[in-house]
């Protein structure tokens, strides 16, 4: 028979490697997230308000429609139908999503009416 030394005992496996591991995917993923943010709105939150002025301008943003004072529009005449609501650019438009609408669609809203040059976006539940 042959003999090829004494047995060894059982070893405990090593977690070196493991936690490399896992510190790097730690740093991956923070990194990862950090690349994530591809656009940001400037939002003004909370406030008492001033008195609403001029005529009513509420925005219902449905799933696949959207209605200005209960009026149906599309996206692309959206600014031109609220121009005559409007005696400046600074007076206050109210978005309200209605059940069922995606928070893109809410943001291709918001997007299209700050092409148009409005700034006072108000966004209700």
């Amino acid at each position: 028979m042959f003999a090829f030394g004494p047995a060894r005992g059982h070893r405990r496996p090593s977690l070196t490697p493991m936690i490399d591991v896992v510190f790097l995917l730690l740093v991956f993923f923070m990194l990862a997230a950090r690349f994530g943010q591809d656009m940001t709105l400037p939002l003004v939150t909370g406030g008492a308000g001033a008195e609403w002025s001029g005529p009513p301008r509420l925005i219902e943003i449905a799933p696949d429609t959207l209605r200005l004072n209960g009026a149906p529009v599309g996206l692309a005449g959206l600014p031109v139908a609220l121009d005559p609501l409007m005696t400046r650019p600074d007076e206050a438009v109210v978005l309200r999503p209605l059940p069922g609408a995606s928070l893109q669609r809410l943001m291709d809203v918001t997007v299209a009416l700050r092409a148009a040059g409005l700034t006072r976006l108000v966004v209700v539940e």
